[in-house]
């Protein structure tokens, strides 16, 4: 009976072995399909996000924002490692504040606030700086204490160093002119506008650079500088 004991022992180590081989093979097969729809996924947030936020308004504007704020959600929950879900989710989050407007809006820029912050913790100069040039805003729009997280000081620093990581982009002299503008700086703020006005078209964002282009001209007429 011992010799019988120790048989099956055998049997049931060399099973469960082989069950934990399989395992990890089906896991490690598994990653690589995961890491290459990462990039697919989040091209669709930016593309969806572009169109939501300089082609639609009202009431469709705001259920495609709900849509992909879920979206976003879901993606960072599944791939908390990718850097870029996080700012995506923070800029859909922050976006959908500001058409939204009310007592639901800062509650979702405090999500967005989180999203930025853990990109940055992530990799800080991921997408060109944009989590700091977004956050920096955030710090600008919202309200101060005790209503907000609002912060002016903080708002620039975060918007310099979304400059010093992006120097010739549009997003990142366009929100930094619309600080300066907002701050009474206005000679600063035209000559930001119009770096953002002649930056070089980004890849795949033709929407989004259209629709930045033609708030850059109406703030500069604006401002008596066109």
């Amino acid at each position: 009976m011992p010799s019988l004991n120790l048989h099956w022992q055998k049997r049931l180590l060399i099973s469960v072995a082989s069950f934990l081989l399989v395992s990890i093979i089906l896991l490690t097969s598994a990653l690589p399909a995961i890491a290459a729809d990462a990039p697919t996924a989040i091209d669709q947030l930016q593309s969806r996000f572009d169109v939501t936020n300089f082609e639609l308004t009202g009431k469709a504007q705001l259920e495609s924002f709900k849509e992909l704020e879920t979206a976003a959600v879901a993606f960072t929950a599944a791939n908390p490692d990718v850097v870029e879900g996080w700012i995506w989710s923070g800029i859909i989050r922050s976006s959908y504040a500001g058409a939204e407007g009310g007592l639901g809006a800062l509650d979702r820029a405090k999500k967005s606030r989180v999203d930025f912050e853990q990109s940055l913790t992530l990799d800080a100069e991921a997408m060109q700086g944009s989590a700091s040039t977004s956050l920096g805003m955030l710090y600008y729009r919202v309200p101060g204490w005790p209503l907000g997280f609002g912060d002016d000081k903080k708002a620039e620093a975060l918007l310099l160093t979304g400059l010093k990581l992006n120097p010739d982009g549009i997003q990142s002299h366009f929100f930094y002119a619309q600080f300066l503008r907002d701050e009474g700086r206005k000679d600063e703020a035209i000559a930001h506008y119009k770096t953002a006005l002649n930056a070089p078209a980004r890849p795949h964002r033709a929407i989004a650079d259209a629709g930045r282009r033609k708030e850059i001209q109406s703030a500069l007429k604006d401002l008596g500088s066109e």
